[in-house]
């Protein structure tokens, strides 16, 4: 066991370092306590700016979208609301809108913000924007569909190609449009299914409830009829549809006798058109049907395909078959005579020789 005089200058020595390893961190505290708090108030001011710049502009767009709708509720309750301006549609499409520019802003703000607090530190972005470059590319051919979806569904929406509400044709699946996001657009189909098409999927789209659209209606009747009779009961019936409610609203021209569409030995077809309300012409094209198909009833015309009027001329019947057009013509082989016959009899075979009779050579 050492002697407490050996152990004194020892501990002597542990102090000695411990008030030096003291001082000299007091004395490095007191030369960078300045930096150290300029750093610190500088990363503080720089998230108290990016904080409150993000949440002015998410109001700022909030505002603006609900404006938007505002202006949209408005428009709907006129006249021309239901038809030319869908509330859902204009809520969507500017929801979507909103969504997209807020989720720019804040990437945009708080990025900024991350690397000016990491230039405030003095760390090098040089490796860190290079290895975040690299993965980004990585990230983007990886998940290249996603990214063409969403750029997809974002240039849609901006350009208004369609809404909630509208009739279109995406190549892929047609139908109602229920349902617009930014990755995946849903129809619903005639038959009542839904269809869920990517946005990246469609490479053309068939818009069917903006503008107008044409009710087109062919009749098939007799040659023998008379055209100025048949353009006058359309003319009657065009006139009677344009009057009544809800034709009169659903019909956005007058209905047109275009003529003869086709002339054939039997039949000719008579071509009716009209410019319709979007996605009401193929009601306007069943009720046309429905009045016209009444009107030439009444009128004695007779359409293709229809049963015969009373005491009209039935078709002459056919003549009685010939009995001997089933008989075959007489055949030359049917005379043993004849060289035909002559020429198919077998040819005759010379007779075996005796026994023990040469033939000659």
């Amino acid at each position: 066991m050492p002697s407490p005089a050996t152990l004194l200058p020892q501990a002597a020595s542990t102090t000695d370092d411990a008030a030096e390893s003291v001082t000299n961190a007091a004395s490095f505290v007191e030369e960078n306590w300045a930096t150290w708090l300029s750093i610190g108030l500088r990363i503080l001011l720089i998230i108290v700016i990016a904080v409150a710049l993000r949440s002015v502009v998410r109001k700022a767009l909030t505002k603006l979208i609900s404006r938007m709708n505002t202006s949209a509720e408005a428009v709907e309750g006129t006249a021309l609301g239901g038809l030319l301006v869908n509330a859902e549609r204009r809520r969507q499409r500017s929801e979507a809108i909103g969504s997209v520019l807020r989720s720019v802003s804040s990437f945009l703000i708080l990025g900024t913000a991350a690397l000016m607090v990491l230039a405030a530190l003095k760390i090098d972005l040089g490796p860190l924007l290079a290895s975040a470059g690299v993965a980004g590319v990585a990230i983007g051919f990886g998940a290249r569909n996603l990214v063409t979806d969403f750029l997809s569904g974002v240039f849609m929406i901006m350009e208004d190609q369609y809404g909630v509400g509208d009739k279109i044709d995406a190549g892929v699946a047609s139908g109602e449009v229920i349902e617009v996001g930014l990755r995946v657009t849903k129809l619903r189909g005639d038959n009542g299914e839904i269809w869920y098409v990517r946005n990246g999927e469609i490479k053309r789209i068939g818009n069917l409830s903006q503008g107008w659209a044409t009710a087109g209606v062919a009749v098939q009747v007799k040659p023998t009829e008379n055209l100025a009779h048949i353009r006058e009961v359309v003319q009657g019936v065009a006139d009677t549809l344009a009057k009544e409610t809800p034709w009169d609203e659903r019909l956005w021209g007058p209905v047109e006798v275009l003529g003869l569409d086709e002339v054939l030995l039997a039949s000719m077809t008579v071509k009716v058109s009209a410019k319709t309300m979007p996605g009401q012409q193929f009601a306007v094209e069943r009720e046309l049907r429905w009045r016209i198909k009444d009107a030439f009833d009444a009128a004695g015309i007779r359409i293709i395909g229809g049963a015969p009027a009373p005491g009209e001329d039935e078709a002459a019947p056919a003549a009685p078959a010939d009995p001997a057009a089933a008989v075959a013509a007489p055949s030359a082989l049917a005379n043993p005579a004849s060289p035909q016959s002559l020429a198919t009899a077998p040819i005759p075979t010379a007779p075996a020789p005796a026994p023990g009779v040469r033939l000659p050579k």
